[in-house]
């Protein structure tokens, strides 16, 4: 069934103001989403009392399923997964956190390093340090979508007191897709971050704060540590990474 003009309206509000600008595409009883900044594109349309939007990348929709409802409809063709949302604010959030997803999830951040650093020469140690800052500056841009601009531990959402945190860093990498890979990051408060790069802190693999033995009682009050702190949103593909990291805690202590 064709969609409504008011239906049409509001899905393309919610696209427009969430990163997908381009004009949408009729496409059967769906609408296809563009954006100019993203190669992935959306299916959204209406269904009863919930809007529902569908993703192309398997991706995205495997993060995504750890966030929104799931919708058990009919999805469109070429469609991987759908999601449901009920009201204009539901639809703004979902269409948001997908848009930041496809910015952030590999390989995105590294198939934009690579177009970055194309022509740059790498024969001198300054040279591959220009190649390393542009890393760094593609690195912290993906944590912030994929983190929504928030530290996951402290709450901390100012960006000039956030830091993207390597957990395993970008000298130990073997490969620029390790150096790049959005979960071998976390998005830290600059003090969280400081105890992190030391290995005076760790993180198990659901999230629950690890401190050493080396990270005095007065440091941790002062930081506002407490041993039942938890980092929300952790996933399996981190795992790999915090294991690597939790190896230098316990060599330090």
């Amino acid at each position: 069934m064709p969609l409504s003009s008011a239906i049409i309206s509001e899905i393309e509000q919610a696209a427009g103001r969430n990163g997908f600008p381009v004009d949408p595409v009729a496409h059967g009883g769906w609408l296809l989403l563009r954006s100019p900044w993203t190669r992935h594109e959306l299916l959204a349309s209406r269904h009863g009392a919930s809007f529902v939007v569908a993703t192309l990348s398997l991706a995205v929709a495997s993060e995504a399923a750890r966030e929104f409802t799931v919708w058990e409809g009919e999805r469109p063709a070429g469609a991987v997964e759908a999601f449901a949302a009920i009201g204009s604010t539901a639809l703004h959030a979902l269409i948001g956190r997908l848009y930041r997803l496809a910015l952030s999830l590999p390989p995105e951040p590294l198939l934009e390093f690579e177009t970055r650093v194309a022509d740059l020469p790498r024969s001198t140690e300054a040279e591959r340090l220009v190649v390393q800052r542009v890393g760094q500056d593609v690195f912290r841009n993906s944590l912030m979508e994929y983190w929504g601009g928030r530290c996951p531990i402290t709450g901390l959402e100012q960006p000039e007191l956030l830091r993207a945190s390597h957990i395993k860093p970008w000298a130990d990498c073997a490969t620029d897709a390790e150096r790049l890979d959005v979960f071998n990051g976390l998005l830290l408060g600059a003090h969280i971050d400081a105890a992190f790069d030391s290995a005076l802190i760790s993180f198990t693999d659901d999230g629950m704060l690890i401190m050493s033995g080396r990270l005095t009682q007065r440091s941790r009050k002062a930081l506002g540590l407490r041993e039942d702190m938890r980092l929300a949103g952790l996933t399996p593909r981190h795992a790999n990474y915090l294991a690597w990291h939790r190896r230098l805690l316990t060599e330090g202590t």
